[in-house]
């Protein structure tokens, strides 16, 4: 027949471009629209920036904390009194040019395999136009930034415009002194006092690299403790972790104000304490990008958080339309992202497909150490949704972890009461988010506590305490304890 499938993406981020590369790689026709450069905010200001600061932050860290107890001498011109006080210093303006040259070239490198791929990139703002046509299409309008416009015709169309950070109406960032987590890479010092405002994944993050680079770091959480969406455990020891390296961490202290003042920020709390800093950072979560779209136009359903609703395998409510990453709100990981945009693209042109398992999905927070979680939850067993048995193991009693000074962390492992087959697991460890990867396999293909166990691991090594986890919670079971 000749004909060939159109599908227009518009939004270049990691449910975008991995949604392009598949259908491209099943014989479509396929344009991405995107305004900001491929990669999106993951890779352009979100998810690599911050990882490769925290990268920095991790180096110092490790420095910092362990090079007395392992024997390590740094020889400098520091008078004997105060060598308690010495710490190797570090350089942010270098240190974002780097942030800044690593995250463009992953841009480049990501719309080189697009193109190469064979489909065509526009530059512009795409926005759908009117309903689904009598043959089944779509319109997509492009803007592009000189103010003309295309209008693309698509028998599918892909929305993967992802989300931007929120900001409170008397807090509002000037790039400066107040900033959201895009604006941080353009400060050419380290902020003297960091007020970290939001204690999610994001505010956590940041404050834990910050406070490794040497600012004062004040933490202010609204809630009764850092990461109230992680795992109670993990949070428990990345919070004393904090406050024994000196952060300021406020609980139960919701933000209501940041102005400027002068060369300083006030931050004003909702029961009128004033604290103030340096700088401020607000990492209050992100907003959906999906107003001015013509979405509900097109007869795509918006949640009331703006977020679009999709099912299973990323369709939205309108015919030919799919959705996928941080635009959907279902799972805000570029991982996630990533798989919607791949079975939005596998479900319309025909091949086989299974729908998206969040109960598969490893996550990974990037403070020190790091916390990695995947399956089902502490939360969910606490509420009743599974019935599971946990053994917890603190990774201070494993021989490589005394070797490198590692004090805080532990392996967490959930299983099935009468099978044994893992459904879940935490890491708090440094790289959890590479341990994680075994217990990972395990849960997406129904692996027991006792296959875990009678794998070999190499001695000494971290990932021997996720052995050891599962050995006790295969000798539980067999004595035939609840």
């Amino acid at each position: 027949m000749g004909y060939v499938t159109r599908i227009v993406i518009i939004g270049g981020g990691p449910g975008g471009y991995e949604a392009a590369l598949v259908a491209a790689q099943l014989g479509a026709e396929v344009t991405v629209v995107d305004c900001d450069g491929l990669g999106g905010a993951s890779v352009l200001t979100d998810c690599v920036p911050s990882k490769t600061l925290i990268a920095t932050a991790e180096v110092m860290t490790t420095f910092d904390s362990s090079y007395e107890e392992l024997g390590i001498i740094v020889a400098d011109d520091t008078p004997h009194l105060e060598q308690a006080a010495r710490v190797v210093g570090v350089d942010l303006g270098k240190v974002n040019r780097r942030v800044k040259r690593l995250a463009l070239a992953q841009s480049h490198d990501i719309t080189a395999s697009v193109t190469r791929a064979g489909a065509r990139v526009v530059r512009g703002r795409g926005r759908l136009e009117g309903m689904q046509a009598l043959d089944g299409s779509r319109k997509v309008v492009v803007r592009a930034a000189d103010g003309s416009e295309e209008t693309l015709t698509a028998d599918a169309v892909l929305i993967a415009t992802g989300g931007h950070p929120r900001e409170l109406p008397d807090a509002q960032p000037d790039g400066e002194r107040i900033l959201n987590w895009t604006q941080v890479y353009d400060l050419d010092e380290l902020p003297e006092e960091l007020i970290v405002v939001g204690s999610g994944v994001t505010g956590a993050e940041f404050a834990g690299a910050y406070q490794a680079l040497g600012s004062k770091v004040t933490l202010v959480s609204s809630r009764d403790r850092v990461l109230p969406g992680e795992d109670p455990d993990a949070a428990a020891v990345l919070e004393d972790v904090f406050r024994r390296r000196g952060m300021n961490v406020m609980a139960r202290s919701r933000a209501q104000s940041a102005k400027r003042v002068g060369d300083r920020v006030e931050v004003t709390l909702a029961d009128g304490r004033v604290i103030t800093g340096s700088h401020c950072l607000m990492a209050v979560g992100a907003i959906p990008n999906s107003s001015g779209m013509g979405l509900e136009e097109a007869g795509v359903k918006l949640r009331e958080s703006g977020h679009i609703w999709t099912d299973k395998v990323s369709r939205t409510t309108a015919p030919g339309v799919y959705a996928a990453g941080d635009v959907t709100g279902v799972f805000a990981l570029a991982s996630v992202a990533a798989m919607q945009g791949r079975i939005a693209m596998y479900h319309f042109l025909g091949d086989a497909v299974a729908p998206l398992n969040l109960k598969t999905v490893s996550s990974n927070v990037f403070t020190d150490p790091e916390i990695a979680t995947v399956g089902y939850s502490q939360a969910d067993v606490d509420a009743g949704k599974i019935d599971a048995r946990v053994v917890k193991l603190p990774l201070l009693r494993n021989p490589r972890a005394k070797m490198q000074g590692i004090r805080d962390g532990f392996v967490k492992i959930f299983c099935r009461p009468g099978t044994g087959i893992v459904v879940g697991g935490v890491v708090v460890a440094p790289r959890a988010s590479e341990l994680i990867h075994p217990i990972s396999i395990a849960v997406d293909n129904n692996l027991t506590v006792e296959q875990i166990a009678n794998a070999f691991t190499v001695y000494p090594s971290l990932s021997g305490s996720i052995a050891e986890v599962a050995r006790q919670l295969h000798t539980r079971k067999t004595a035939g304890e609840a």
